[in-house]
């Protein structure tokens, strides 16, 4: 199919739903999805819940907003609880599944109360070719994924998201900040705090797409290869401002950014275990 075809095929799926609740985060993906909603069904028709709370970066959670609300879409904060679940925050290789699974339980709860038929997710095509145990989440509370259902990829959202003037169109993936915390590590509210910090710092300095990896009393810092001798080059600023964070180590990998890096971590075992 063309994109154009599946652009077609999201418009005439959206309209069966009547009254849809959506996972919303601001991100590309799920502001496409808010948008499109918004149009076929009516703003009046969609409701964006968001999650706050420390896994969100305090500046996406505000540009979110904004978005939603310039769409005429209303838009309701809810705090899902993650970080005093402990199953959670002992960061294992299902990490993900928990974190979902809380999220699509309150927003199943709240689409039951508030009448929305649905509760939509923003999963693209693509997400199924990493290691994703949130798709097992996703199953499981019957969540629907009309971006991946009518066969769109990451590139053809933000193909289209162009065409539409959305703000989102080329902005960098930016996952939970839990995500930044290496496996079996205890995720804790400072962790979070720290690297959502060191992120905004570096952002600061002008990198757009780069990760900070939470390696205990390491701070590993992921950017694309043509931004590695940026980061030497500004390494004294860098590693002051790391090591005020509460960083003892402060490092660039040579391999550069990839997404979901982390993952490596894991062995083939303990990713099908989880799927």
């Amino acid at each position: 199919m063309t994109i154009d075809e599946k652009y077609k095929l999201l418009g005439e799926h959206l309209k069966k739903l009547n009254k849809v609740l959506i996972a919303y985060s601001g991100g590309v993906d799920s502001t496409f999805l808010l948008k499109v909603c918004a149009d076929n069904l009516g703003s009046q028709n969609v409701l964006a819940c968001i999650s706050t709370g420390p896994l969100m970066p305090k500046q996406q959670l505000s540009k979110a907003l904004e978005l939603a609300k310039d769409m005429n879409v209303v838009v309701e904060t809810v705090n899902t609880g993650e970080i005093t679940n402990k199953t959670f925050l002992a960061n294992k290789a299902d990490r993900c599944f928990h974190c979902k699974s809380n999220l699509f339980k309150v927003l199943n709860k709240i689409a039951k109360e508030k009448g929305y038929n649905h509760v939509l997710c923003g999963s693209n095509l693509d997400d199924y070719d990493d290691y994703r145990p949130g798709n097992r989440a996703v199953k499981l509370f019957n969540v629907i994924c009309p971006l991946a259902d009518a066969k769109l990829t990451k590139n053809e959202i933000r193909q289209l998201s162009r065409k539409m003037n959305l703000p989102t169109a080329d902005v960098p993936a930016s996952p939970c900040l839990a995500s930044r915390i290496s496996y079996g590590d205890q995720i804790t509210e400072n962790k979070l705090n720290q690297v959502e910090e060191a992120e905004e710092f570096l952002r600061g300095l002008g990198f757009a797409e780069f990760r900070v990896r939470h390696h205990g009393q390491t701070a590993r810092i992921e950017v694309h290869d043509e931004d590695i001798a940026k980061v030497i080059s500004l390494r004294r600023k860098i590693v002051e401002k790391l090591k005020s964070l509460g960083f003892k180590f402060v490092s660039v990998d040579l391999e550069g950014f990839r997404s979901g890096s982390l993952n490596e971590m894991l062995t083939q075992e303990e990713k099908q275990k989880n799927l």
